[in-house]
């Protein structure tokens, strides 16, 4: 079994919380958090598009223009270092000390590369999907995390929350692929029959490099 050089974080509700992003969202379609979450639940659980969720709440709902009209006002759920998991700084800082290369790359704006740049992680590349122009799940995001890491897939772990964006995409590219129950996408799809394809399943970053070990 081939010896895993790199590691390979997504962002959103795995090293980031998105509480306030979904705050931001409801505020802005006039109803409360509770009223959001219950949606975003019922829309994960029945394996739809996040975006009908907001078309649930608004008829009509055009992604593009509103999310325009409300970076325009402002509350254009701007990431900052006080997002980042109690975990997740040190999951990364004990991993590159063990010797594992570290990078993290999601479907985000092209913005959250300097926030998480300026928190002087050990990570080698920290990669959007808009800057790459390709998102998860496509294939050409994993192709293009083993052309930046310029090793196999194989010698790659993936760590997401999500079966559907993360996990299973990333053992089809022939990665090490390791499911952190949490998020909403997280609690949902951890009872999914799916989740025994994951290679590793873990409840905390914290659990990460042992799981780590243990393949070796």
């Amino acid at each position: 079994m081939p010896e895993i050089e790199l590691v390979v974080f997504d962002i959103g509700e795995t090293i980031l919380r998105d509480d306030r992003v979904w705050a931001e969202w409801a505020d802005w379609l006039h109803v409360t958090p509770t009223v959001f979450s219950a949606v975003l639940g019922s829309v994960i659980s029945d394996r739809k598009d996040l975006r009908l969720a907001f078309e649930i709440i608004k008829p009509g709902f055009d992604f593009a223009v509103e999310r325009a009209a409300k970076d325009a006002t402002g509350l254009n759920s701007r990431r900052s270092p006080e997002d980042l998991y109690p975990d997740a700084a040190p999951c990364i800082e004990h991993l590159a000390e063990l010797g594992y290369r570290v990078a993290l790359a999601g479907n985000q704006p092209i913005s959250i590369e300097a926030m998480l740049g300026e928190l002087a992680l050990p990570v080698e590349f920290v990669a959007s999907s808009e800057r790459w122009g390709v998102a998860k799940p496509s294939p050409g995001f994993f192709a293009r995390i083993v052309e930046e890491a310029g090793i196999s897939a194989e010698r790659i772990a993936y760590v997401g929350d999500r079966l559907d964006n993360d996990v299973l995409p990333a053992r089809q590219a022939g990665m090490f692929s390791v499911f952190i129950r949490r998020g909403p996408w997280g609690y949902v799809q951890a009872a999914w029959p799916e989740v025994d394809q994951a290679d590793a399943r873990i409840e905390s970053l914290g659990e990460l490099a042992d799981v780590l070990a243990a393949r070796m």
